[in-house]
């Protein structure tokens, strides 16, 4: 059994206040034990409008962001699932929205650009967004060997997208880590079923970190961090503010339920690259 923990935050314009924030919240998680922490889509940097990121983007491996998350995870001893952030790409006006995965000595292990971007009008209200007006898109599903299993990772509207859960699946797919910021009327819908969803259908756990609150923008985000096991079971939630789910995650129940339900071996349809 291993602790493992999601964070929580409503992060603002001021990329060292959200450094600060969510150093504060690594922290309460490793001293609770957790072993992978998972940070939020946008944690270092919620702009008061979406072009404000691109002068915060750093290059590959290089930048005060994943300084950061580097010595963080080196200093608590944890995997590090850095949530996205602003990254340099091929278009000069946009950004890359990066995930990156640091293991307990500090080091990137891997990273995942967000492949769906959120271009949508949400039904029943007025709130538009065009991320693909400052975010490129990326291309290259991510399965990272860890020491308690293979880590799928996504993030935000990728949820909704259960094709590349299977696409992760047949790469060996253990545990899933999705850093998000769902808006406030679309995770009221359909958060918890799709976080469940995935979990369920995928027969892995799934660790959703969240933006919650309101923020400088006058945006809302939705909240409810949880983290879920292989049969759906929430095991752990926050529903409003900051902080930090932590709940034991055991492999074993991952390999066992799969056995046991092998829904995943009676698979009849794949789709075809």
């Amino acid at each position: 059994m291993t602790k493992m923990a999601c964070i929580q935050m409503a992060s603002g314009p001021n990329v060292g206040a959200n450094l600060f924030e969510a150093e504060k919240l690594i922290y309460q998680a490793a001293k609770q034990g957790a072993k992978l922490v998972v940070l939020p889509e946008n944690f270092a940097i919620m702009g008061l409008k979406e072009t404000d990121k691109l002068a915060v983007r750093e290059a590959d491996g290089k930048g005060p962001i994943q300084d950061f998350l580097s010595s963080q995870a080196k200093r608590h001893k944890v995997w590090l699932v850095g949530g996205t952030i602003p990254m340099v790409a091929t278009d000069p006006g946009k950004v890359r929205a990066a995930c990156l995965v640091y293991n307990d000595r500090g080091q990137r292990v891997a990273r995942y650009d967000k492949i769906h971007l959120f271009d949508v009008h949400v039904v029943g209200s007025d709130e538009r967004y065009t991320e693909s007006e400052t975010i490129e898109s990326g291309g290259e599903l991510t399965v990272v060997d860890t020491p308690f299993g293979k880590l799928g990772l996504a993030v935000c509207y990728d949820l909704r997208f259960p094709e590349l859960f299977r696409a992760m699946l047949d790469q060996g797919m253990e545990l899933i880590a999705v850093p998000s910021a769902f808006t406030a009327i679309t995770g009221r819908a359909h958060w918890e079923t799709l976080v469940r969803t995935r979990a369920i259908e995928n027969l892995a756990y799934v660790f959703a970190a969240a933006q919650g609150g309101y923020h400088i923008n006058g945006r809302e985000t939705h909240g409810d961090a949880m983290i879920v096991d292989p049969w759906g079971t929430v095991l752990d939630r926050l529903p409003r503010g900051s902080g930090v789910v932590c709940a034991e995650v055991d492999l074993e129940r991952v390999r066992s339920t799969r056995r046991n339900f092998p829904a995943i071996q009676h698979r009849r349809l794949r789709c075809q690259a």
